[in-house]
């Protein structure tokens, strides 16, 4: 896969003369607090769901189950809904679940005739529904991949489309302190939209009946990109404090190509800050909405066992689009927190989906224990996992001797 991604290298060079020809612009827009207060520059050190925007190889360090809800507010205060679900499934290998939704506020419809209106409004969405899988290949080697199901227009026009995103991380150094990544993003076939709203009813040259005529669109490409990132550790603070420095290369095929680099300060790794920087080959007046200076903070509660709740906040500049805010929270963890149903049906009970899966909750609202019923249930699974360590404490035990 390595030599895939660089060998492809090659075909994803910044290209400022494509700029606005492709579509689906959506895939570039990162819906998570945590990675997109570093300005996307962890490629080598994103670690847990947030892995399936960034880089999925590191989602195959997922302790557990992980819960992500996460809201957005976008240019013009456009709102952007995302939720994520990931779940360990052997000792080395994790499936995730990631689904986000960005809608438009009504527009009204104008013509030639009504340019003030009276006809009614419409809406435009987009909706990105990602399946990722990630595998521990080794104590240093992580790898993975990302199916995307892609829907976005009116109730009238809609396109659709599949992309296909594919990472490693290869992690090196005495204290695991070095951290190399390769993600490969949104490479598909091309979509064109198609609907009612395309076509119309008109009258016949001879005017004697009338027929509908269907408009042809032009198909148009996804936004492909190459990410190349590094990621360093400082090994001299004392224990319980993290200083992670990280630099990230992004060729973009229809764009410029970016540079990002960020700065993590972690204490127990319970309060965390953070800061970025994305700068654009050739944009020197400004930021826009992908680019400029971007921080945000970490806060983690422990609860109980080794669940937490955490909360994540980041804000971006997009220059004269004005600041650009994202909050959600996560609860990794796996222990009994009934108040957390309140806000997150169920998973509260995270404990009994482990414990027990084929006994559902309904009347406490354990949906998180339906779904793992339905989707994760394995006798097999189950019993090798109440025998011995995780694979990620025996590579660290192994490490240790």
């Amino acid at each position: 896969m390595l030599l895939a991604c660089i060998c492809t290298a090659n075909l994803f060079a910044g290209n400022p003369d494509r700029v606005g020809s492709a579509g689906a612009s959506q895939l570039l827009i990162n819906p998570w607090a945590r990675s997109s207060g570093l300005g996307g520059s962890n490629i080598a050190s994103v670690r847990g769901l947030e892995s399936l925007y960034g880089n999925v190889a590191g989602l195959a360090f997922t302790n557990k189950t992980e819960l992500i809800f996460s809201r957005s507010s976008w240019i013009a205060d456009i709102p952007i809904n995302s939720f994520g679900f990931s779940q360990r499934m052997s000792e080395s290998s994790v499936l995730a679940v990631a689904i986000s939704s960005m809608s438009l506020a009504d527009i009204t419809i104008t013509t030639e005739l009504l340019p003030d209106g009276g006809l009614g409004t419409y809406s435009i969405s987009s909706t990105n529904l990602n399946v990722g899988f990630s595998k521990a290949f080794s104590n240093s080697i992580y790898g993975g991949f990302v199916m995307k199901a892609i829907i976005e227009g009116t109730s009238d026009v809609t396109a659709s489309g599949i992309a296909l995103d594919a990472g490693i991380q290869y992690i090196t150094g005495d204290s695991d302190h070095i951290k190399f990544g390769i993600a490969l993003k949104n490479v598909g076939p091309t979509m064109v939209f198609n609907g009612d709203g395309i076509s119309f009813r008109g009258n016949a040259p001879d005017g004697e009946y009338t027929m509908t005529l269907e408009q042809r669109t032009n198909s148009f490409e996804l936004p492909s990109l190459l990410n190349i990132g590094l990621a360093y550790d400082l090994p001299l603070l004392p224990t319980n404090h993290r200083l992670t420095t990280a630099g990230t290369f992004t060729s973009n095929s229809f764009q410029n190509d970016q540079f990002r680099f960020g700065l993590e300060y972690s204490f127990k790794e319970l309060v965390s800050l953070r800061g970025g920087y994305i700068y654009e080959d050739g944009l020197s007046d400004g930021s826009t909405d992908l680019t400029g200076v971007s921080a945000g903070f970490t806060v983690e509660l422990p609860l109980s066992g080794e669940t937490t709740f955490g909360v994540d906040y980041s804000l971006r500049s997009a220059d004269h689009f004005g600041l650009l805010n994202t909050i959600g929270h996560r609860t990794p963890g796996g222990a009994n927190v009934p108040w957390l149903n309140l806000f997150i049906a169920g998973e509260g009970y995270h404990k009994n989906h482990h414990d027990n899966f084929k006994k559902v909750r309904l009347h406490k609202w354990d949906t998180g224990g339906w779904l793992a019923e339905k989707l994760f249930y394995d006798k097999q699974r189950k019993t090798s996992r109440s025998n011995g360590p995780r694979f990620a404490d025996a590579k660290r035990i192994t490490r240790k001797n």
